[in-house]
């Protein structure tokens, strides 16, 4: 017979976001100065958007 409230709880998004959130906060602890957002997005894994021609061309 299945058990209703047998189910796992782990959910791998909210992991993925507690990973982050750890990182920046040890890295902001670490640090005697504010991070930069640059610091930030490269703790994150951000890739910066290439940045558009502006001539329009």
């Amino acid at each position: 017979m299945h058990d209703q409230f047998d189910v796992t709880l782990e959910d791998g998004d909210l992991l993925g976001e507690v990973e982050l959130t750890t990182t920046l906060i040890i890295a902001a602890s670490e640090s005697d100065e504010h991070l930069s957002q640059e610091q930030i997005d490269q703790l994150l894994g951000v890739i910066p958007k290439p940045r558009q021609d502006s001539s329009g061309s």
